[in-house]
């Protein structure tokens, strides 16, 4: 019976459903305390993430507080590249920090094919106990990073405002962008197949950087690699659900429909009605409600998601934030975003 699977899984699916699910990207984070104490004590990400008790505990710690839809492993779309023999850190307020950045094809020749049951043991152990803990309460939800964004990373050396490197490779040396791209999509598929096999239900590829692309490169150089993923995971793995998230995506949404994936999660940038207008009938939606809004009043969040939730009316439709929830957000306003999302039906009885 499909009726004890997951409320986020059926919908995903896009069976009809009786209100749209809710989670919320970066919801396992800084904004609660009890993550950043936490974090206090273990102040190196890479042991909170890599550590299969610490990752385990703080993917729970939002579902015990405000019990959403998904569950999403606590980890990071860099944590498969040591597998591949590329070091990296993360630095607190500096963010990733790549120790020898990728600028050659002899580099590219190094790299190793990504075998997650060795080199990411912690990861599939994680999902296993999420699956285990949540049951048929939550969907445990899996993500990677997209080709073009790793490649952006560890071309770059770090987060870029202007991604000057790899662009120069892109426009100087485009069959050496293409073979470390071709390599990831590759390793993504494969940790992609390991994570789905380990219990996740659904899975979100994250293309972070994509929207810094303009279209015509985009079509080049982010989705033929991301179709590849699709294509590759889809035919080992026909029946579970992908996501695809890719940050100012709004010159590029009906691209984003043709790489085989079954949902667009949209940005804050586009408004709800106007992206479902864009896309597909068989494509589902994710988003899209501005994260800053969770600094507002518990009234204005309520009619945000009311709004977000009638423009989406007829479509498959999953309510999320259009990016991670921002630090210092209230918890309690988290608390009435999920508790809003959960009992949106009602409200919008009681609006009409």
């Amino acid at each position: 019976m499909t009726d004890s699977l997951p409320l986020l899984l059926r919908a995903a699916r896009g069976e009809s459903v009786e209100r749209p699910p809710v989670w919320m990207m970066r919801q396992a984070g800084r904004y609660m305390k009890v993550y950043r104490d936490l974090r206090n004590q273990h102040p190196s990400f890479r042991e909170r993430s890599e550590n299969p008790d610490l990752s385990y505990e703080i993917s729970m710690q939002p579902f015990k507080a405000f019990k959403p839809d998904g569950v999403i492993l606590f980890s990071d779309i860099l944590t498969p590249l040591p597998g591949m023999g590329i070091n990296f850190d993360i630095v607190e307020s500096k963010g990733p920090l790549i120790q020898d950045p990728i600028r050659n094809i002899n580099q590219i020749k190094e790299l190793k094919p990504l075998e997650p049951a060795q080199s990411m043991t912690f990861v599939g152990e994680v999902l296993r106990r999420l699956r285990e803990s949540v049951g048929t309460e939550a969907a445990v939800l899996g993500f990677v990073g997209a080709p073009w964004t790793l490649a952006a990373y560890v071309v770059e050396g770090k987060s870029s405002k202007n991604y000057s490197i790899i662009k120069a490779m892109a426009f100087q040396e485009p069959e050496v962008l293409h073979k470390l791209l071709d390599h990831f999509s590759e390793c993504i598929a494969t940790y992609l197949r390991y994570q789905i096999d380990s219990g996740a239900q659904v899975v979100q590829m994250f293309d972070s950087w994509a929207g810094q692309l303009s279209p015509i490169d985009y079509d080049t150089f982010a989705a033929p690699y991301q179709k590849k993923v699709v294509d590759l995971v889809k035919s080992t793995h026909p029946d579970t659900p992908i996501i695809l998230y890719i940050s100012g995506s709004a010159g590029v949404l009906e691209r984003m429909a043709k790489t085989g994936i079954d949902i667009v999660s949209l940005d804050w940038t586009v408004d709800m009605g106007e992206g479902c207008a864009r896309l597909p009938e068989h494509i589902g939606i994710q988003g899209n409600v501005d994260p800053g809004l969770l600094f507002g009043t518990p009234e204005a969040i309520r009619q945000r998601i009311v709004d977000t939730v009638l423009k989406a009316k007829g479509r498959r439709h999953i309510l999320n934030l259009g990016h991670g929830i921002l630090p210092g957000t209230p918890e309690e306003n988290a608390k009435v975003f999920f508790e809003a999302g959960k009992n949106v039906n009602e409200l919008i009885k009681v609006g009409s």
